[in-house]
């Protein structure tokens, strides 16, 4: 018996299943089953997860300092552990009052101490996302003093002032997650403060908690009774690894699962039609980008990077394999973010384009292109080779892993690269911080993390004004020079975003308030009923 079937007879409750495929069945009523692709997880240390499936289940187990409410995305981060805060007159210093009794899984209460060894942790781990904590100057040599606990107040002193939204922004991310110390420390070994252990287990105090993790099969969550917002309908979610999106889809018309996520257009299309089953579209925080590699002595023209933002077919990408998974967007920052801007000035222009590459004394180019082996990329990359043979541009496409191809880009070797990128915290900085921040372009650098890096280009004065925003206090300022800088960055970089990601859950109608996330946030289960 799979560990899924065993833990979901363990709801005492078995699944009514349908022979018809124009029927939906039902999972029981108190457990939520959601089907997606979650081969990505691989750690459930909110100190160290840095993928999207891990970053679903860190949101539902472990409660923040600050964080989002699901029935209101759009009001920004809201207190949680954190009860109020108050900052320096320098801009320096956060100061958090902690709430009083919240309490762990374990029983213990959330302490001002928690919160200390939990952002601590996470610094002096030095795992893949604790940069969304040292960028602001926190480290091992200081970390001590710069995020301390007195009785019932935590302060955060950063290096310089940040503009307070950007730090608090950053305290949402999975890393903000605030650990049981107790629990940790008991599974310590060999000074891990329990990173070995909590990479399979939880630690937390959120509506959930782990009860099983089987790497690329499932992860089981169990409710829990004392979550201050009250006890969730569901006792129990049930996240199963199903890869293709045909078996989703079945799944889902058998009453096996109650939410598909990774369903392609085509199957959408084909299950929107079945009695049961509803389709909720949630705008995402991806973007799908080609970036031009600035060491290249063609690409680097100026004229040359203006041409190819007339060789990609938005609309049409999106009105056809795309259609309603994507939406047209050629700016950094994705909408629903502070400073996005809904400018989209470029269409496909063959003439355009042609007489670009003309002025800029180009007059037949061989590039080879970089891209994922995944079908909406495939896709993406076979329209834009059509389009750039058009233009007397051949385009060899080398095709790899994730990794195999990342790995290229990282090192500077493609000529051309396609692909995706998600923001890490829900603050413009993330974005801006690396498609238009690159204070040292040399090779030695070695700034791999940095996406104008990547591409060799030393952005043009944008790194200079991407610093400037981010230590910008006044929210409407600082819109204003997030929407400056992508003017300037549509019109000059060797970035084209094309498309913003739209996720379609399909799911039984009967499941209400479930949320994706949006593209500020990870899933919510806690709000879920059916």
């Amino acid at each position: 018996m799979t560990i899924f079937k065993s833990l979901l007879a363990g709801a005492a409750i078995g699944l009514a299943i349908s022979t018809s495929p124009m029927a939906i069945a039902a999972t029981p009523d108190n457990v939520l089953v959601v089907a997606m692709r979650i081969d990505d997880i691989t750690t459930l240390d909110p100190a160290e997860s840095f993928e999207f499936a891990g970053g679903d289940v860190s949101r539902n187990v472990y409660m923040k300092l600050v964080n989002f409410d699901p029935t209101d995305l759009d009001a920004g981060y809201k207190p949680e552990i954190a009860e109020s805060w108050t900052v320096s007159d320098d801009g320096t210093t956060i100061t958090f009052k902690i709430k009083e009794g919240l309490s762990f899984h374990s029983g213990n209460p959330v302490t001002a101490e928690d919160v200390e060894f939990s952002l601590q942790r996470a610094v002096l781990l030095n795992k893949t996302p604790s940069f969304i904590l040292t960028q602001f100057g926190f480290d091992a040599d200081n970390v001590a003093e710069t995020i301390k606990a007195e009785g019932d107040t935590v302060t955060l002193t950063t290096d310089q002032p940040y503009a307070t939204s950007f730090v608090l922004n950053c305290l949402t991310a999975t890393i903000g997650g605030i650990v049981d110390k107790k629990t940790a420390l008991t599974h310590e070994v060999d000074g891990d403060m329990g990173n070995e252990w909590l990479k399979t287990n939880s630690a937390g105090s959120g509506a959930y908690s782990v009860q099983a993790w089987n790497p690329s099969d499932s992860v089981v969550m169990t409710a829990n009774p004392d979550y201050y917002r009250g006890t969730p309908a569901m006792t129990r979610v049930i996240i199963k690894h199903v890869q293709e999106s045909a078996s989703q889809r079945l799944q889902l018309e058998r009453g096996d699962i109650d939410v598909a996520r990774n369903l392609n257009p085509e199957d959408v299309a084909g299950i929107s039609s079945v009695e049961g089953v509803k389709i909720v579209d949630e705008l995402k925080g991806r973007l799908m980008y080609l970036s031009l590699n600035q060491q290249h002595p063609v690409l680097s023209k100026p004229k040359v990077r203006e041409a190819f933002k007339y060789l990609i077919d938005y609309e049409g990408m999106t009105q056809s394999f795309l259609k309603g998974q994507y939406t047209v967007h050629q700016n950094f920052l994705p909408q629903t973010y502070l400073g996005a801007s809904s400018e989209n000035p470029f269409a496909l222009n063959l003439e355009k384009a042609k007489a670009l590459l003309e002025e800029a004394g180009v007059d037949g180019l061989e590039l080879t292109v970089g891209v994922r082996e995944a079908q909406e990329r495939l896709e993406i990359a076979q329209s834009f080779q059509n389009n750039a043979a058009a233009a007397g541009i051949k385009i060899n496409l080398t095709v790899g892993t994730g990794k195999q191809i990342l790995g290229q880009y990282r090192a500077r070797e493609l000529d051309v690269y396609l692909g995706a990128w998600g923001p890490d915290y829900p603050d413009p900085h993330t974005n801006a911080g690396t498609f238009a921040f690159n204070p040292d372009n040399s090779k030695e650098a070695n700034a791999t993390g940095l996406l104008a890096w990547r591409n060799g280009w030393d952005t043009a004065g944008l790194t200079e004004k991407t610093a400037a925003a981010v230590i910008e206090n006044d929210r409407a300022v600082r819109a204003k020079l997030y929407d400056d800088i992508q003017a300037e960055f549509r019109e000059s970089s060797p970035f084209i975003v094309m498309a913003q990601q739209i996720e379609q859950n399909a799911m039984n109608e009967k499941v209400t308030n479930f949320s994706g996330g949006q593209a500020i946030t990870s899933a919510s289960y806690w709000q879920v009923t059916k």
